[in-house]
């Protein structure tokens, strides 16, 4: 197995891309190299999963129709033993492949064609978001009626149950939590939880907003504590 190190470049941050299309991950090497960034390239599922075993992996750029295993296989495997961020990149634009994509875990998903300065603006948000300092240590527990947050941890129970939730399905849920009952626009909650230059459109929201729906019903037997306003956004009964 090889892979197509940076060299000449010092130490920082280290993209992985994860594709066998040439002329995609040409371009794509050469946009985030020219970034300052480090980057290297393999093939198959199986070698992505091994170079981000090795360690040293910022952003995994992760193709999902990779010749040996697809791209949503190697994110489930991968959560087995990282929390690595995941940019899925795909020629398919369906909801249910986001919806999939986003439950196993990815951090974003960019649909083909695209423009490498997007996905190099992408890539720099998820590194300041995984650069973030955390909240102060020691805050513990807070609860919040049906709902306890624990914001240094970044966890969230409902209803004695602890939520197994992707960094934005858990920084969504957290912004709503802040003021229940009010209605949060889906601008303001892309403010809360992504950076301006990742900025992915209302879609993006919502795709989330179904994907923590559901994680909600299943701890809350049934019971969906997420308003829609239509036009306007979101509201949380707490």
């Amino acid at each position: 197995m090889s892979f197509s190190p940076t060299r000449g470049t010092p130490p920082g941050p280290l993209i992985l891309v994860a594709d066998d299309e040439p002329a995609i991950a040409d371009a794509l090497l050469y946009a985030l190299r020219s970034e300052g960034l480090q980057a290297e390239h393999c093939l198959l599922g199986g070698q992505a999963l091994e170079r981000v075993r090795a360690g040293g992996v910022d952003v995994l750029v992760l193709d999902v129709g990779l010749p040996d295993l697809n791209g949503f296989d190697v994110c489930r495997r991968l959560r087995g033993f990282s929390d690595v961020p995941v940019i899925f990149l795909t020629a398919r634009n369906d909801e249910i492949d986001r919806v999939l994509g986003l439950e196993l875990g990815a951090d974003d998903y960019v649909t083909k064609p695209f423009s490498p300065r997007e996905l190099v603006a992408r890539v720099r948000a998820r590194l300041r978001r995984s650069a973030a300092p955390a909240a102060t240590a020691g805050e513990g527990w807070v609860g919040r009626g049906d709902f306890a947050v624990d914001r240094s941890g970044h966890r969230i129970r409902y209803r004695d149950q602890l939520l197994d939730l992707t960094r934005y399905e858990y920084m969504l849920l957290e912004a709503l939590l802040q003021r229940p009952g009010a209605i949060l626009s889906r601008a303001q909650l892309m403010d809360h939880g992504w950076d301006s230059d990742a900025d992915s459109g209302d879609r993006t929201v919502d795709t989330h907003v179904k994907t923590l729906r559901a994680k909600l019903r299943a701890a809350g037997a049934g019971h969906d504590p997420i308003r829609t306003h239509r036009g306007i956004g979101y509201a949380i009964e707490a």
